[in-house]
């Protein structure tokens, strides 16, 4: 086959080169055969295009790249081609066939448009026979060219080289990527192994609703869907029951017990066993076909409606019993505790110790007197929450020689806090235990809160709760049924200047509070003429005196600002110089008088407190005392970490099975588990 190229136009627009190219090679199934035979005539060659006979001849495949090969007899055929300059002007130019070198390639784009004709553009070697100008050539020649040769590429052999290199870094920068890719894998699969091996699958305090740590937005899809379908399917059940679809009505019966079969005590989807999403299906069937015979909209909006309401009720309803029960919890006695208290009071009896200690005077009684040194006050019946108090506050004191502890507690619990204190004494600090039924001028006479105790009327609203009807009336009033409000040791804290007389500065604390720090900065601190010295607790409009306080009562509207900011007993600094100088406890008396009908505030003694001292109190720094630890499960915990006490106010005490798990380490870490009285009593951490 004969590649010739006539005279080519060129267009301003475009470089175009024309060969005239002879072939000596043939294609035969994909491959480049060398002629035989040494001559080859003339005759043989054919034009590629627009010429007569050309489909007789053979079509060289656009697979393969025929090579030129040097023949002697092809030498003085003529290739013109045109180009041009540096300066942008077109050229024209001829070389002979016996000037080319061996590198050039041709390729017939007939049966490949894609294909490409590499042509060097430095194997010239005569370039000065191509100086020909660009005008000589014409319209019609330009038609001429492009209709014999349409669509000719050409290319360098550097050129063709460069882009087999570029193709060769393309390849390995794949490869680079592709390994990159691979050891990223490998180093998060090794991370997400490594984490996985730490991680915890049971998640400690799930039964607080608070807890959502690791929880999966859809992890009772299922559990949730399976539920609903129960809804559905009784209310289904009840519109056939009413329509005498007796089948369907058991049919959908059955369904639903199969769904609370399946459900059980499941939290969660991972609680479910694997038949759940099969009973799912089925019961989706059985509401399907319900849907098709008992569609109503009107009926069914209808038996919605009756659900919900009843539903209300029942949500109701549970919400007062949940809430009796809570406090009821709150209220009760453990058995482990109440145990301790048995035991060691029957040891402080089988031991002689009540006889020792009637005769015995105490030899601390110097101690007890002494204002220059640091004095607590703990009013409680429970022998572990004092413990702990005690524990806590000495462990943490930088001269523990020098405080001492004042313990008040009930003619039941005596004998237990005495020997408690007796064989667990710590090694430096002073504790007095005393009975506050010894104080004889503490009765009715003088106390308002023991007068209005004995009467009637309160008593009447303590006891009134075995009427069936009294737990849903007074649901409300519930928390204000708690025994401690019966007690004597609550409202002792409104008489500390009777009780220690020869005292200027006394700690009061509760029993259930823990503390974390020296508490010895306390007796340093100025309290600007004040009296009591507590951490206010109001936050925006919470905590203020109309929370405690009823200001429709002109008594209480008239006298004290409902704004006011409200404190907290459990750590409260009294000066008892200052207590006797403005009569305090004369002032409780008065409003506790004229609360004897409970008008002006519930029972309790907070409220009494703020009244009692009202404009009498020092605002301490609010990292002294943080409070909420038996009701808040919120509560910051760098705040707790950093306070000098914390206090478990509220139901949720830490000796209780109420107690906030997260919490609960703050208190136990001070009580004395090795204790044979707490073996004895299973009181275990």
């Amino acid at each position: 086959m004969v590649m010739m190229m006539p005279r080519c136009s060129v267009s301003p627009f475009h470089v175009f080169s024309c060969l005239v190219m002879m072939l000596h090679a043939l294609h035969i199934g994909g491959a480049i055969l060398e002629p035989q035979a040494p001559h080859r005539e003339l005759q043989a060659y054919r034009p590629l295009h627009d010429c007569p006979g050309c489909n007789n001849l053979q079509e060289v495949s656009a697979s393969s790249v025929p090579v030129v090969h040097y023949d002697p007899d092809l030498k003085d055929v003529n290739i013109v081609a045109t180009y041009s300059d540096h300066y942008g002007n077109i050229r024209l130019g001829r070389v002979k066939m016996g000037d080319l070198s061996s590198s050039w390639v041709f390729d017939n784009p007939a049966k490949k448009r894609g294909s490409q004709l590499v042509i060097p553009r430095d194997s010239f070697q005569n370039v000065t026979r191509m100086e020909e100008s660009a005008n000589h050539s014409t319209t019609n020649q330009s038609s001429e060219s492009e209709n014999q040769f349409p669509h000719v590429e050409f290319t360098s052999p550097a050129k063709l080289k460069r882009q087999i290199l570029r193709k060769e870094r393309r390849g390995q920068r794949t490869l680079e990527l592709i390994q990159q890719d691979k050891e990223t894998d490998e180093q998060m699969q090794e991370a997400a192994i490594e984490k996985s091996m730490s991680f915890e699958n049971s998640v400690i305090g799930k039964y607080s609703i608070w807890r959502r740590d690791y929880e999966s937005p859809n992890a009772d899809a299922i559990l949730k869907l399976m539920r609903d379908q129960i809804i559905m399917a009784k209310a289904y059940a009840n519109i056939a029951k009413s329509k005498n679809a007796t089948n369907l009505y058991v049919f959908l019966m059955q369904q639903c017990g199969e769904n609370q079969r399946v459900i059980g005590k499941a939290t969660s989807d991972a609680d479910l066993p694997s038949s759940a999403l099969d009973q799912a299906k089925a019961m989706g069937h059985a509401l399907s076909l319900a849907k098709d015979e008992l569609y109503d909209c009107h009926e069914l909006a209808k038996k919605f409606r009756a659900m919900l309401q009843s539903t209300e009720r029942n949500v109701d309803g549970l919400k007062k019993k949940g809430t009796f029960l809570i406090q009821l919890a709150a209220k009760t006695f453990p058995q482990p505790l109440h145990c301790l208290s048995l035991q060691l009071a029957a040891d402080y009896f089988l031991l002689g110790l009540n006889k020792e200690d009637a005769v015995k005077k105490d030899a601390n009684r110097i101690k007890f007197e002494d204002p220059s040194l640091y004095h607590y006050a703990i009013f409680s019946d429970n022998v572990l929450a004092t413990s702990v108090v005690v524990n806590s506050t000495v462990l943490n004191a930088k001269e523990p020689q020098k405080h001492v502890f004042h313990i008040v507690t009930d003619k039941l619990n005596f004998a237990a806090m005495k020997m408690w204190f007796r064989i667990n004494a710590p090694a430096d600090a002073t504790i007095q235990v005393e009975n506050i039924n010894d104080f004889k001028w503490l009765n009715s006479s003088y106390c308002s809160v023991l007068r209005q105790l004995e009467s009637a009327r309160l008593k009447e609203y303590y006891f009134k709760a075995n009427h069936p009807s009294s737990i849903s009336a007074g649901a409300d009033n519930l928390k204000y049924r708690n025994p401690k409000y019966l007690s004597m040791l609550n409202h002792l804290r409104f008489y500390l200047p009777e009780v220690y007389p020869k005292l200027e500065k006394i700690l009061f604390l509760d029993d259930d509070i823990v503390v974390q720090k020296d508490l010895a900065p306390l007796w340093t601190v100025d309290m600007q003429g004040k009296v009591n010295g507590a951490v206010e607790t109001c936050k925006e409009s919470f905590h203020r005196f109309d929370k405690y306080l009823n200001f429709s009562n002109p008594k209480i509207s008239e006298n004290f600002d409902a704004g006011a900011c409200g404190w907290a007993f459990g750590m409260n600094m009294f000066d008892l110089k200052e207590w006797r100088k403005r009569n305090i406890t004369g002032i409780y008396h008065y409003w506790q008088d004229l609360n004897e009908d409970r008008t002006l505030w519930k029972l309790g003694s907070l409220p009494p407190g703020l009244i009692t001292f009202y404009n009498l109190t020092y605002a301490m720094e609010r990292s002294w005392h943080v409070l909420g630890l038996g009701y808040d499960p919120a509560l910051n915990q760098t705040a707790i970490e950093n306070a000098a006490v914390v206090h478990y106010n509220g139901n949720y005490k830490p000796w209780l099975g109420l107690a906030f798990a997260k919490y609960k380490t703050y208190w136990s870490k001070y009580v004395q588990y090795d204790n044979p009285y707490l073996r004895l009593c299973d009181i275990i951490e």
